[in-house]
This record gives structure tokens, C-alpha cells and sequence, in this order.
């Protein structure tokens, strides 16, 4: 049995959960259009841990996202998550982001591929490919986005594209191949799954010397 405390914050969606093993048991999220994470996550912290009933003593680990993202918002995320896991002595876990918003799409059909894409400024985005299985087939990258992007995925298969570089990316999309979910972004949600199977196979991350995973580390909000 295990309570983790799940924060994502790469983009504007400052997001916490507890859960309990897989389950989230508590959530709190904002997904105004401005960056609050420095204003709201604390208390986002100590309300889900109320109002789960407990305390930050019961807490067995702290799962944060990994990015890539906006600079500032993992920064502060991470931040957080360390500074929890040194007081606490509890251990460290990172969760992809994009991995994390690849499972909100939920799809039965088979030859299928998802790709999740996160807002890198102008025509960029951060972006990964993933099977229907949750696989990842393609590295990430920061990519300027064209018209025939992904194309080599859309050949024979339905390709579902989620995340806020989805809006950029259908107005220049013609692709029938292609499935755009929209106003998405990363949750604490999805961390549930990943974080508890980490954490089982105590797949910890050295608190000292983490660090999030840019891609662009010079890009800042």
C-alpha cells in the first residue's frame, strides 16, 4: 500500500493529486490560460492531503513530471517535489509528461497511433509517438511543426493528436488520417498509474542530482 503525491506542472495546468497504489483519491487542478503554479501549488498540496484525511507523514513517495514543458513551471514542480522528498526522507519518482498525456486517450481499435504534443512557441512543439499499447515507437523531440508532419504515421493508420500543440497543428493538417483532441493538457490523473508502477519496482530518482527534462532548456515563459 502506497500514498503518492502526484504534481505536474509543464504547462499552464498546475495540477496536484494523492493517490492510493493507482487510484487518485484526491485532485486539485487549474487550467486557467496564466501560469499560477507559484501561487497554488502549495496549497494544492496541503488541500488534497485534507481532504484525502491524512498527512504529509503518510506519504510514501512524491511523483512529479518530468517535462518536457515550460522551463519555469517544471522548474517550480521539481522544486516542490525535492524539497518534500528531502524533509520528508521519502523517495523521488518522474513521470514522462507526455507519456502521462498519451493515457488520457483511451482507444479499443487497434493500428492506431497517439501523439502527444506540448506548445514550444511559434511553430514548435515537443512531441512523441506512441502505439495504441502506450508503446513509445518515436523519441522526443522538439520539432517545427509542417504540413506533412507525421505523415508517415498517417499512411494506413488513424493517428489521435492531443495536448495544446493540437491547435496549432490542425490548421495546417490535411490529413483525413488524422484525429485532433483538443483543450487538453497534461493532469496529475494519468501520473497515478505510472508513478505506483515505479514505485513498485523502486525506480527511484537520485533527489539529489534530478533534473527535469527540458529538450529546450532555454525557452522560459
Amino acid at each position: 500500500m502506497a500514498y503518492i503525491l502526484c504534481i505536474e506542472t509543464s504547462t499552464t495546468n498546475c495540477s496536484v493529486a494523492l493517490t492510493h497504489d493507482d487510484k487518485v483519491i484526491a485532485l486539485e487542478e487549474d487550467y486557467s490560460l496564466q501560469y499560477s503554479h507559484a501561487e497554488r501549488l502549495h496549497n494544492f498540496i496541503y488541500k488534497v492531503i485534507k481532504d484525502a484525511g491524512l498527512s504529509l507523514k503518510d506519504l510514501s513517495a512524491i511523483a512529479v513530471s518530468k517535462g518536457p514543458g515550460s522551463y519555469t513551471g517544471l522548474r517550480i514542480g521539481v522544486s516542490a517535489a525535492k524539497g518534500l522528498c528531502y524533509a520528508l526522507e521519502i523517495p523521488l519518482l518522474s513521470v514522462s509528461t507526455l507519456y502521462s498525456l498519451a493515457l488520457q486517450i483511451e482507444i479499443k481499435e487497434e493500428n492506431t497511433y497517439i501523439v502527444p504534443m506540448l506548445d514550444a512557441r511559434r511553430m514548435e512543439v515537443y512531441a512523441a509517438v506512441f502505439s495504441n499499447q502506450y508503446e513509445q515507437v518515436r523519441e522526443t523531440k522538439a520539432e517545427v511543426l509542417a504540413e506533412h508532419s507525421f505523415s508517415e504515421y498517417m499512411e494506413n493508420k488513424k493517428v489521435y493528436f492531443i495536448g495544446n500543440g493540437v491547435e496549432k497543428f490542425s490548421a495546417i493538417c490535411k490529413n483525413d488520417n488524422a484525429i485532433f483532441i483538443e483543450d487538453k493538457l497534461p493532469s496529475a490523473k494519468e501520473m497515478a498509474i505510472i508513478s505506483f508502477s515505479k514505485y513498485k519496482k523502486e525506480d527511484f530518482e537520485d533527489v539529489s542530482y534530478f533534473e527535469p527534462y527540458y529538450l529546450k532548456d532555454f525557452v522560459t515563459n
